[in-house]
């Protein structure tokens, strides 16, 4: 009888689905795809709509023009062009801004949902909206967060690399292209998102790494006052040392070298009407350590980005902020800059110790060694060397450019809220050693629910990593406090400026010893006032 009841409830459910159908945009009709994710609930998915028309080379966005009749939204499009993994070729597309959105529904169709609009990492250099992918099984495919959340998810494609972020200098090629392609993006779900069923006025946006940083200079910059209610960076800041190229004619100068493009005042005319291929390829330019690589990288343009960005903070007084790292941020980079990380040497790590704080000069250096390297005592054990150079990177990278903001976040808030967190579940990669946590985008998985929908790789505990981030994440963009909202927490989550500078650890064996306060603060006092401008 059981067996019959469930066939009964699908056949109703299936014929009461809730769905869209064709939607009525600012450039058209868009018909999209409905199916079911569970009992009486549904999915209605739009991939590749058009959110600006084809860029120009090294231009600002401009609008779609349209288009006639209902566009079959049923695909993603080509990422925007960049280098493949190995710098050795290109693969995308110049004609690359278009979004996906996941819209969850049950037996009626939903209204008025928060929306979460997801931002790429990638370095500035790589990426796309739809991530990652093994067997169509893409990594930022937004249904589990949209379904367990009911929340309306959309991600996009921005350009990146030397098409991205070349910039001249000066008014001719200002830079910024893939940030503008961002904002374009929110200002287009802002726009058009209510015939989707979604808030316009509850807009959270969401990313990683570079996209992290990303949203800290979407909710920083002027261009999108009344466009975003709430923010989350997750491993990357603004004040990255990473995040702004301080020497922006240097890079594309040379960018101008390697494709035979003149130096002066012909440079950008040339650049523009080069192979793009030639030109992306040519963006790769390599200096050590690692993180001083990634020169391709937002600029001051005093336009999107009018000031320095610690002193764009009161632009994000009203704002909702999420930021925070993971535990071991740094040890894909440090497996870069010291190949023998897994053999790690004393001689090495003073050598990236200077290399670090090069802008204050050797003696700096020696004293970011001997700060930490402290507790090593005579004989230090490759464990120690090894976990002492991912802290490092971790610090200097990540964490206490993320703490900085977080105080600058608090410190300049109106009616917006600040928290912080530390992600430190243990990476799953076999090969790492057993002291190892949180790697660079190892939080990826788990807010976009992985372990759900491919749970043959994954324990239970993964399980509950991924529905506590999701709760979290999705509960403060409905209500801008993550422990309220339609999804039950582990643990409340303090705000930030609360006693303490509190902070939640987030891994699967939450619980009231999750809350914690005042996160290196030592070392972050120690980079911020007496080592390098980080602030």
């Amino acid at each position: 009888m059981l067996g019959v009841f469930i066939s009964v409830a699908l056949i109703l459910g299936t014929a009461n689905a809730a769905s869209l159908g064709s939607v009525y945009t600012e450039g058209g009709m868009v018909q999209g795809k409905s199916h079911s994710v569970g009992l009486f609930r549904y999915m209605d998915v739009f991939k590749g709509i058009p959110f600006a028309a084809p860029p120009g080379r090294l231009e600002k966005p401009v609008p779609h023009p349209g288009w006639d009749g209902v566009l079959k939204a049923t695909d993603y499009r080509m990422r925007c062009m960049q280098l493949n993994l190995l710098a050795t070729d290109v693969v995308g597309s110049e004609d690359c801004l278009y979004l996906n959105i996941w819209v969850p529904q049950g037996n009626t169709v939903s209204t008025n949902l928060p929306v979460m609009v997801f931002i790429y990492g990638g370095g500035f250099l790589l990426g796309g909206g739809q991530g990652a992918n093994f067997l169509d099984n893409y990594l930022y495919d937004g249904q589990e967060i949209a379904d367990r959340g009911n929340v309306i998810v959309v991600t996009f494609n921005y350009r990146v690399g030397s098409l991205g972020f070349l910039s001249s200098g000066n008014a001719e090629a200002p830079g910024n292209y893939g940030l503008w392609d961002q904002h374009t993006a929110i200002a287009w779900v802002h726009r058009n998102i209510r015939n989707f069923g979604g808030n316009p006025g509850n807009i959270t946006i969401f990313g990683e790494s570079a996209g992290a940083a990303s949203v800290n200079f979407q909710i920083l910059s002027p261009k999108n006052k009344g466009l975003i209610r709430r923010a989350i960076s997750q491993s990357g800041v603004a004040l990255c040392p990473w995040a702004v190229n301080r020497n922006p004619r240097q890079y594309a100068e040379e960018i101008a070298r390697k494709v035979g493009c003149p130096t002066d005042s012909g440079m950008v005319a040339c650049l523009r009407r080069t192979d793009p291929k030639a030109v992306t390829l040519a963006g790769n330019v390599k200096f050590n350590p690692i993180v001083h690589n990634l020169a391709l990288s937002p600029v001051i343009d005093g336009d999107f980005l009018p000031a320095e960005p610690d002193t764009l903070f009161g632009n994000a007084a009203d704002i909702d902020y999420i930021a925070g790292v993971n535990d071991m941020d740094g040890h894909i980079f440090a497996t870069l800059d010291i190949p023998s990380i897994n053999n790690a040497l004393v001689q090495f790590f003073l050598k990236l110790s200077i290399a670090l704080s090069e802008s204050r000069g050797t003696d700096a250096g020696i004293a970011t060694y001997e700060e930490y390297t402290a507790n090593w005592g005579s004989k230090p054990s490759d464990t120690d060397i090894k976990k002492t150079v991912v802290d490092m990177e971790t610090d200097y990278i990540f964490l206490v450019p993320t703490q900085a903001t977080l105080y600058l976040h608090s410190d300049h808030a109106k009616s917006g809220r600040t928290y912080s967190y530390l992600f430190n579940e243990p990476s799953r990669i076999p090969v790492f050693p057993l002291w190892m946590g949180a790697d660079h985008a190892d939080d990826l998985q788990y807010v976009f629910g992985k372990p759900f929908t491919t749970p043959l790789g994954y324990f239970p505990r993964h399980r509950d990593v991924a529905k506590y981030m999701i709760s979290y994440w999705t509960n403060f963009a409905q209500t801008g406090d993550p422990n309220k909202g339609e999804s039950s927490v582990p643990v409340t989550w303090p705000e930030f400026a609360s006693n303490g500078h509190q902070y939640l650890v987030i891994n699967n064996k939450m619980n009231r010893d999750s809350v914690k306060q005042m996160l290196r603060t030592r070392l972050v006092y120690y980079w911020t006032n007496q080592n390098m401008d980080i602030l």
